[in-house]
């Protein structure tokens, strides 16, 4: 598998230089992604857009990728501007796998997720009713 990968501090960026997502790379694809999440990288952005044809074992692992990116809510991005490939992955109805036409945007999603889990983590840590102006639960 011909390809190039870009770590920074909130994404893994995973260059595919190869036509096919099939069975003769997706065992090395799968291992890239399992090292890249045991080194701590729960957003991956993938480059797909030279990628023309994806197979079944090729499906199957963008689903195992996505599932293991979101445990940690995390994202896992595939970029292209291939119609056929799109509609493939699409009408695999792969949960919660993200598709955008260029990196740059999968990238803006990593940040964007990555606000939305921090406000997320915010709220939940700060629900009160200010109970210091006089606010509590049992009025309510």
């Amino acid at each position: 598998m011909t390809h190039s990968v870009e770590k920074t501090e909130h994404y893994a960026l995973i260059q595919l230089d190869e036509n096919k997502f099939d069975k003769s790379i997706t065992a090395e694809f799968e291992k890239l992604v399992v090292v890249l999440y045991r080194e701590g990288f729960t957003n991956m952005v993938v480059d797909f857009s030279k990628v023309i044809e994806i197979d079944d074992s090729g499906l199957s692992l963008l689903r195992k990728a996505t599932k293991v990116c979101r445990t940690e809510q995390g994202l896992f991005i595939v970029c292209t501007k291939d119609d056929d490939i799109l509609d493939l992955i699409d009408s695999e109805k792969i949960p919660e796998i993200v598709l955008l036409p260029t990196v740059d945007e999968g990238i803006d999603a990593v940040f964007m997720n990555d606000l939305e889990n921090d406000f997320r983590e915010e709220s939940d840590d700060e629900f009160d009713l200010g109970e210091e102006n006089g606010f509590t639960e049992g009025k309510f």
